[in-house]
């Protein structure tokens, strides 16, 4: 921040700036409870200190108003008074959130003069237009109020992962690496090499989590995945993500170079650090953009199956000994029970087929646990036996973990199964539980959702996935499941797809593409007829979206993931009569273009359709109609006017619409009224819609609806009356609806409604006589505050309110 304080003699506005700034600095080091919010103040001050630079630097060439500088300054004064309360703590329910109100409005204020000073001119008077867009681009996000979902907000972006419950054997391997990033100002990077699953991501996120590291690097510790199918252009992206500040397309590797050397220089000013995590043979050119910046400010930790010779120090991780192999198998075989009534030696002998690698140990320990019968250890020690000393350690690591997946019982079949679905995503990234209930649900025809997760709980039980709930609050069980992913290995999902490419391709039931440019299968253009019932297909930037006839007949399910900015389903989509369920995912930042939407017209048995990241009327230009089709899930889509302007009615596209799922569509403001036509409906899910503001008052025609979920829509203020017609609906969901202040008066008539969550609805100071009238009502989840509303109206016990405490902290993934 030096050299701010010298801005506009006599004026004070960089001296208010800098007071404001270490004011807000120190705060943040202490335990408040505005602290996430505080950061995200914190980082539009880091976004208006090149704003006032520019100002001292071309103020006179651009005549700026002296009137507008005056109010930004008394607006930073104003911060120095406010934010110095926020250090109390015991403070009730109502003065916290009187203080998080006091702190929206002056930030409210504090974006009004960003964008003021954008407008003016600022944007121009760099002489480096690159840094000009992030400035840009960062107001841009300020002004719209951008909000990102938790598994991708800015704190998500480059975290350091989350270390397993047990870590053996890394003690001695993380002082070496302290001993080299740390102590030695010679050494700049370090690659860290083993084969896969001997624990080098692990021993990375030790290494990040350790209490010397944390106190060199603080804040500036970044932990990127780099994966196989690399891109520097996404790793700057991530980089500038996590500060909070969404980098414009980049025009040329110039430019993303330029953008690296940016960041590394204004985050350098303190020590960095960088991870990159699993870097794959053939990325020498990517290490030597990092590697050329050898200072003692700039540390790098680089993991890899392969070596890299000539880049940075090189660290070989060694496999664990015999006694911390025995300390892991023990912990993944019996949970909670150390007593086994297993000879020692047969223990010993599992352990040491299992090469004392520690991701075979822990599979085969969670594939056997404590309690079964002697013999089927004996059998575990007899397969793994059989598998053949390799000189490729990884493909000896598959085998070993191939006889844990094979030796799952007849029951276990449809789990295996589970688990071979998840190589249709791609590596590395997270795979949306809800996506792979659209899948299960169709494949294996499984009822609920419930059965679903159910399956992925079995997968992480073996530790042959892991699942990630993001969501804040504890309430699970009640069928929200958007912010639910899974996670997995990448042996796991290698040994997943070896396991799909057993056999003639055309008689395989899962087949899964992943194509580099237009680099197609062979088989591909041999037009040979497929037998799979699940097909996906993952396609990189430079693929040309030029398909060619693809002849399945049979497929059920198809998955496409890609990352261009236009993409267009296959033509030969309409010869696949089967299929009932399509997720087409864009891995990109932006919204994507969909063409060839249409084409889904034509298919008779078509279920389900998810969609993420996509720019929702870019496929309503032609009509569609989707008669069969039961549930649409519209996930970080571009919305706009799609259904006011579409060429058809919601109503005629989808007759016979079961389930509306709409989560993270930031430029939703209001819900097409045409929705209240879709009479047979039974669920409709509109969450962390931050910028919906009203629902349309003919929803109570939605005579058959049974669920309604508004979960996190914080503009949303008020319910519409109609909904006193909606004699069906069990389960009303307004829970972090922040804006709502009354419910409809006459919301007693919705006879058949047994829970209502309304958690952290804190605007809402009364409740309408009529929810007396709730007979079926057989659950409200509140906070303490409006408990008492209902234990006046419901005091017997008959009743189960469930209060929670409120808890601020959440409110920054809104700002």
């Amino acid at each position: 921040m030096s050299g701010v304080g010298d801005l506009f003699e006599g004026a004070g506005l960089g001296l208010a700036f800098n007071v404001l700034y270490d004011v807000l600095r120190e705060l943040i080091t202490k335990n408040v409870m505005f602290k996430p919010f505080l950061k995200r103040i914190k980082s539009k001050l880091d976004l208006l200190s090149p704003l006032l630079k520019d100002i001292e630097e071309s103020h006179k060439k651009l005549d700026l108003p002296v009137n507008e500088l005056e109010k930004l300054k008394e607006n930073l004064e104003e911060g120095i008074q406010l934010l110095p309360k926020c250090e109390k703590r015991r403070w009730s329910v109502y003065k916290r959130y009187k203080y998080a109100k006091k702190l929206s409005e002056w930030d409210e204020s504090l974006q009004q003069h960003l964008e003021i000073l954008n407008v003016l001119g600022i944007r121009v008077v760099k002489d480096i237009a690159v840094t000009v867009n992030i400035i840009e681009e960062a107001v841009r996000r300020i002004e719209l109020k951008q909000v990102i979902p938790e598994q991708l907000d800015s704190e998500a972006f480059c975290k350091v992962p989350e270390l397993p419950p047990l870590v053996v054997g890394l003690d001695f391997p993380l002082e070496e690496l302290k001993r080299k990033l740390l102590k030695d100002e010679n050494v700049s990077m370090v690659v860290l090499t083993a084969p896969g699953g001997c624990g080098k991501t692990t021993l990375a996120a030790k290494f990040c989590q350790d209490k010397d590291v944390k106190d060199t690097f603080k804040d500036n510790i970044f932990f990127v995945t780099v994966s196989k199918k690399h891109k520097l252009e996404n790793i700057v992206q991530d980089l500038y993500q996590r500060k909070g500040i969404q980098v414009p397309p980049f025009q040329n590797e110039v430019s993303i170079v330029t953008l690296l050397q940016q960041f590394l220089k204004q985050e350098g000013q303190n020590p960095i650090l960088i991870v990159l995590d699993d870097v794959w043979s053939g990325s020498e050119s990517l290490l030597e953009k990092f590697d050329q910046f050898k200072t003692k400010n700039y540390k790098f930790l680089v993991t890899s199956r392969f070596e890299f010779q000539g880049y940075g120090f090189p660290y070989y991780l060694q496999s664990l000994n015999h006694d911390n192999a025995m300390k892991l198998f023990h912990h993944s075989a019996s949970p909670g029970d150390k007593s086994s009534h297993i000879p020692k030696d047969l223990l010993d002998k599992i352990v040491e087929r299992c090469k004392r690698f520690p991701l075979a140990i822990i599979v085969a320990g969670r594939s056997l646990l404590c309690g079964q019968p002697i013999e089927i250890w004996k059998k575990k020690e007899l397969d793994l036996s059989k598998v053949f000393t390799f000189v490729d350690l990884e493909i000896e690591l598959l085998f070993i973990l191939e006889q844990s997946l094979d030796a799952l019982d007849k029951e276990m079949v449809a789990i295996k199964e589970c688990f071979l679905d998840l190589g249709a995503f791609p590596e590395d990234q997270r795979i949306p539980a809800a996506a792979l209930i659209d899948i299960w649900a169709e494949l294996y025809d499984l009822d609920t959702d419930i059965e679903c997760i159910a399956n992925l709980n079995k997968l992480t039980k073996r530790s042959l996935a892991n699942l990630v709930v993001t969501r804040k609050d504890k309430m699970e069980g009640d069928g929200y499941y958007s912010e639910h992913f899974v996670t997995q290995h990448d042996v796991l999902r290698e040994l997943a797809i070896c396991n799909t490419k057993k056999g003639p391709v055309e008689h395989r039931k899962k087949l899964i593409i992943d194509i580099c440019r237009d680099k197609l299968p062979k088989w591909w253009t041999e037009q040979k007829q497929m037998k799979a019932r699940l097909l996906s297909i993952t396609t990189d930037e430079g693929f040309s979206t030029k398909w060619p006839n693809l002849q399945m007949p049979k497929a059920e399910v198809l998955v496409l993931n890609f990352q261009t900015k236009n993409y267009a389903l296959p033509d030969s989509v309409v010869n696949m009569g089967e299929l009932k369920a399509v997720i087409v995912t864009n891995y990109g930042f932006l919204p994507a273009e969909l063409s060839n939407f249409q084409l889904l017209s034509s298919l008779p048995n078509l279920k389900r359709i998810r969609l993420q990241r996509i720019s929702i009327p870019s496929i309503t230009k032609n009509p569609i109609q989707l008669a069969s089709l039961k549930k649409i899930s519209l996930f970080m889509c571009n919305i706009d006017q799609a259904f006011n302007n579409c060429s058809m009615s919601i109503s005629s596209a989808f007759p016979n619409l079961e389930e509306m799922n709409i989560d993270y569509c930031s430029d939703l403001i209001e819900l097409p009224a045409e929705v209240c036509d879709l009479s047979k409906l039974k669920m409709l899910n509109v969450t962390n819609c931050h910028k919906l503001s009203a629902l349309p008052e003919g929803i109570g025609k939605l005579e058959n609806l049974e669920l309604l979920r508004l979960r996190s829509c914080t503009k949303l203020f008020k319910l519409p009356t109609s909904m006193k017609n909606l004699g069906k609906v069990n389960f009303l969901d307004i829970s972090d609806c922040i804006s709502i202040e009354v419910l409809p008066e006459d919301i007693g008539e919705m006879s058949s409604l047994r829970k209502i969550n309304m958690r952290q609805c804190s605007r809402l100071q009364e409740l309408p006589i009529s929810v007396k009238d709730l007979k079926q009502l057989e659950e409200v989840v509140c906070d303490l505050e409006t408990k008492h509303l209902w234990k006046a109206l419901f005091p017997s016990n008959v009743r189960r309110i469930v209060a929670k405490d409120i808890n601020l902290n959440w409110l920054h993934k809104f700002r």
